[in-house]
């Protein structure tokens, strides 16, 4: 079901779109329409968060013919995809390095909602570009800070407390810059199951931004978590994160491998920590949609005084321009 809903989000910001699915669900055919954009609203499907959504639109959203402002009803925060505060945190200062920017561009969360029956709610608006600009992000420099969000809905606003003194009880060792904001949302706002979570979120001195999450058990599935465990197994999450290093964090590789493919005709670099399985795959599908193949070089730790081996990855961009943009 939360594929049928993923069609039907695509089917509603693209115009012209045809989709047939047989019977039994195991083929589809696919014509893809143009990118039209303008004022949307969904509601997905409860058995995915709103990550697994997002992450294609913030793909496709900056090529529309109008900006995007879409309204995504369902799970914010659950344990597999990558929750709304990771991708407002990490994705939207990623798009902004390639030129994607201006007040138009937010993640806005107006209700939280955990698995299982989910009831959040958040608004992602992008403006279009005509253009991406090639970069060259191959130093990610120290760490200067680290901030994150505890929240806790429809449980005692407590847990968000606990979960942030385990955190911090860990990461105080290493650097004094630790801020965690906890939210705790009340009433209407909190969505239809109960839970609590945390995002943690590094910030080198050069803008790479790495982060982790982890959320609770959903109501009724697996043992109950305590938020101090919780809270210390992010604080490492997050350390784990940083030990794999790079210019972008893993959730994010393959935006970044996109925006440089569909870059200008120049040379664009990015330096990332080991590559995700996910981005393997999609790597392979850059090749046989584009024709485009990544100059890959690895760089060993010692080469770089720190963390796990990093590769380096070049590509020239293919030139792609945005040709429905409506021209004010």
């Amino acid at each position: 079901d939360f594929e049928a809903s993923f069609i039907r989000l695509i089917d509603k910001v693209t115009n012209g779109s045809r989709i047939e699915i047989n019977q039994t669900g195991t083929t589809l055919y696919y014509q893809p329409g143009l990118l039209y954009g303008g004022s949307l609203e969904h509601d997905c499907s409860p058995s995915r968060s709103i990550g697994y959504y997002l992450e294609s639109l913030l793909c496709l959203a900056p090529f529309m013919k109008h900006p995007l402002k879409i309204v995504l009803r369902g799970v914010t925060n659950d344990q597999i995809d990558p929750s709304v505060d990771v991708l407002k945190a990490t994705a939207l200062p990623l798009l902004k390095k390639f030129g994607i920017d201006g007040e138009s561009l937010e993640i806005k969360i107006n209700r939280r909602g955990m698995a299982p029956k989910g009831g959040g709610e958040i608004v992602f608006t992008c403006p279009v570009r005509k253009v991406l600009q090639p970069v060259q992000f191959t130093d990610p420099g120290k760490i200067k800070r680290i901030r994150g969000t505890a929240y806790s809905v429809r449980v005692s606003p407590q847990m968000a407390n606990r979960m942030v003194e385990s955190a911090r009880g860990i990461l105080n060792k290493f650097l004094p810059d630790i801020y965690i904001y906890t939210d705790h949302m009340k009433g209407a706002n909190s969505g239809k199951s109960p839970g609590f979570g945390m995002c943690l979120t590094a910030e080198t001195i050069n803008g790479t931004i790495l982060s982790a999450e982890l959320a609770s058990n959903p109501q009724g599935q697996g043992a109950a978590v305590l938020p101090e465990e919780l809270g210390q197994n992010c604080a490492k999450l997050l350390l784990e994160e940083i030990y794999r290093g790079g210019c972008v964090d893993s959730t994010n590789q393959s935006l970044a491998l996109l925006l440089m493919t569909l870059g200008q005709r120049d040379v664009s670099k990015v330096l990332l920590g080991p590559l995700s399985p996910y981005t393997i795959e999609f790597l392979r599908h850059l090749r046989s949609f584009f024709q485009i193949m990544f100059k890959i070089e690895t760089k060993t730790a010692e080469e770089e005084h720190m963390g796990g081996e990093k590769v380096l990855m070049t590509c020239v961009g293919i030139g792609f321009s945005n040709l429905s943009k409506t021209i004010r």
